[in-house]
């Protein structure tokens, strides 16, 4: 158990470092990683109520994420969410385009972690209590509501509460801005590019389809919408 206290507070250092400056993580947050990747490996798994200390410097103690330092709200999505866009992280599926300063942050602490610390990890966030993000943008509710209908509902849910059998995550409740933000990362490419990536690609396919980002902004507003 000291090793995984221990883990947790490596993990910190590099979220407090990674998550105050815009680009990534410096050389002395990718040793911290290095460090924490090197205690997992001598084996076990830490419980996720300790692993998750390593997320409070960003993410807070409830989950309830931190605008601030561009830490999205996790009281709001699955699991299996969570625990995939972990594994993502890890393989390099996501946070490897150049321009994405806070992926590439986020697979820093995700090297550090195997398999069923990812699944521990996920579950724990899970029993925290839902708490809907504060809405921060503003647009048109009824467009938005048109456009969601027929582009995203289908998969998203019509209350955009997500579909685990389609692999498409919960959206009511999730931060708007973290939400408009990735967006832009599957309209510009730093997510979705590569084939290859099943999900991600399909998103990047649409983030191409709404005329432009004032639309986005609207669909995203009556996303938000759904979670009062």
């Amino acid at each position: 158990m000291i090793k995984y206290f221990r883990l947790a507070a490596v993990i910190a250092a590099v979220l407090v470092s990674a998550c105050s400056k815009s680009v990534g993580p410096n050389e002395d947050s990718q040793q911290a990683a290095q460090q924490a990747q090197a205690m997992l490996a001598q084996g076990g798994s830490a419980d996720g109520k300790s692993l998750y200390g390593a997320c409070v410097a960003c993410h807070g103690d409830k989950g309830q994420g931190n605008a601030a330092l561009g830490a999205p709200s996790l009281t709001n999505q699955q699991s299996w969410y969570i625990q995939r866009q972990l594994e993502y992280f890890k393989n390099g599926t996501r946070g490897t385009h150049p321009e994405d300063a806070f992926g590439d942050q986020m697979r820093a602490l995700a090297s550090s972690l195997d398999e069923a610390a990812m699944a521990s990890l996920a579950d724990y966030i899970d029993g925290f209590s839902n708490k809907p993000a504060t809405a921060t943008l503003q647009g048109n509710v009824k467009r938005g509501a048109d456009y969601y209908s027929n582009l995203c509902g289908a998969c998203h849910g019509p209350e955009a509460e997500g579909n685990e059998l389609l692999s498409a995550p919960a959206l009511a409740g999730v931060d708007d801005w973290y939400l408009l933000r990735q967006f832009k990362h599957f309209e510009n490419g730093l997510r979705g590019a590569d084939e290859s990536e099943k999900y991600a690609y399909q998103m990047g396919l649409m983030g191409k389809v709404l005329p432009d980002a004032d639309v986005a902004r609207d669909v995203i507003v009556y996303i938000q919408s759904l979670a009062d």
